[in-house]
């Protein structure tokens, strides 16, 4: 059963271009970690949100998908990660706020996300 994982990003209103262009460049080499299925990770933003108060200031999201709860936790535990540059260097020194939502996917839906014989 397929894991979606999902997390809204927010930086500080002061942090420059610069350091968000370098956190969704670091971010996006998470998609090569064997825990994230068919390397499948988007990084999308600046939010285009209309009207921009639904999104609640946040700018930035990704979207990652794992085989299963297990993938997901080896994911969030990998250096890479949990302890890497891209997290611990690139965004929570420069964040204001974060939300992370995980859910899997009923086995027959996993073709509508690519994943699985389409019908």
């Amino acid at each position: 059963m397929t894991v979606v994982h999902i997390v809204l990003f927010k930086f500080r209103p002061e942090i420059t271009q610069e350091v968000r262009d370098q956190f969704l460049s670091e971010i996006k080499t998470l998609k090569s970690l064997s825990c994230v299925k068919e390397q499948r990770l988007a990084v999308g933003g600046p939010s285009i949100t209309e009207p921009a108060e639904k999104s609640k200031g946040f700018q930035y999201a990704l979207v990652s998908y794992h085989e299963d709860r297990a993938a997901l936790a080896a994911y969030q535990a990998s250096s890479e990660h949990e302890r890497s540059r891209v997290t611990s260097t690139y965004f929570i020194p420069y964040r204001a706020d974060l939300v992370r939502f995980d859910f899997e996917v009923d086995q027959g839906d996993e073709s509508l996300l690519g994943f699985g014989n389409i019908l």
